[in-house]
């Protein structure tokens, strides 16, 4: 029987962050980060396994998805605000050192934490989007990337982007998703369907700035995950991320997986993390 996944708020200053926990908070702590358009729920199949090995996993609802940590400025939305979060919960939590996992844009936000506050994390396994020096260099010099990437620039300036997204039954979002399953694009679409979630969740791009691209090389364990059918992330971005790692990496390339490597592939993914745990 997989162990029970459970839902508990977490307070972090003035907000409130919904989150999923497996495991007993004795465990080897780990945070994992969800992307967009998603939410906790990504980790619904990594989660069990963790909780297995022993270990405390905590994935939050990030700001903008969790209803009480929904601030309605594009500032507040900065991407140093979104690490600042991770710490915050961290402390909450009670936890001093843990290690970190994240996909798509919660990836983003890892590589920051974790250049940021190597003290406190253990180790990172990142998915799908590698450190942001790699990408912001391959968005600069690869016209691949570029073509994969042109879909900020649409989500930056169009106000009414969550509309479009959300009109024609999330036609739009729904076409996001790929090759998901279903009934998991029916759970991220309810769930950004909520007052202001979509827009918040679109906030995370408008609020973000070239200086990510000059985010610090990063001194923890790291894996970095990639597939091969990614229609967001290429090769030249995924195969530069070594160079802004200055510690023990490791390289794990998935063939014919897409952009959704938690969901499609959870036990990859949960064993890559474990390497990790099981090391110290």
């Amino acid at each position: 029987m997989d162990p029970a996944i459970t839902s508990s708020p977490v307070r972090v200053g003035d907000l409130t962050f919904d989150t999923v926990q497996v495991g007993e908070p004795g465990g080897v702590p780990i945070v994992l980060l969800h992307g967009f358009p998603a939410t906790s729920a990504s980790w619904s199949g990594v989660l069990p396994v963790l909780a297995e090995a022993g270990c405390w996993a905590v994935a939050p609802d990030q700001r903008g998805y969790s209803p009480g940590a929904r601030p309605d400025a594009v500032e507040q939305y900065a991407t140093d605000r979104l690490a600042d979060d991770v710490i915050g919960l961290v402390d909450a939590l009670g936890a001093s050192t843990f290690h970190l996992v994240g996909h798509d844009w919660g990836a983003s936000v890892a590589w920051l934490v974790a250049s940021t506050h190597p003290d406190r994390v253990a180790s990172l396994t990142a998915v799908s989007v590698p450190h942001l020096g790699s990408y912001g260099r391959a968005v600069h010099e690869d016209p691949e990337q570029r073509r994969m990437s042109a879909y900020y620039a649409e989500f930056r300036r169009t106000p009414d982007m969550a509309e479009l997204l959300l009109a024609d039954d999330a036609r739009r979002l729904r076409e996001v998703y790929g090759d998901l399953p279903g009934d998991l694009v029916e759970t991220y679409v309810r769930h950004l369907r909520e007052p202001g979630a979509l827009h918040a969740a679109l906030h995370w791009y408008r609020a973000m700035s070239g200086a990510l691209g000059a985010t610090q090389k990063v001194t923890v364990p790291t894996t970095y995950i990639w597939s091969d059918a990614d229609a967001f992330i290429g090769p030249v971005a995924a195969h530069g991320c070594a160079e802004f790692v200055d510690a023990d990496f490791r390289y794990v390339e998935l063939e014919g997986v897409s952009h959704w490597v938690p969901e499609l592939r959870p036990h990859v993914v949960a064993a890559e993390i474990l390497r990790h745990v099981t090391r110290d």
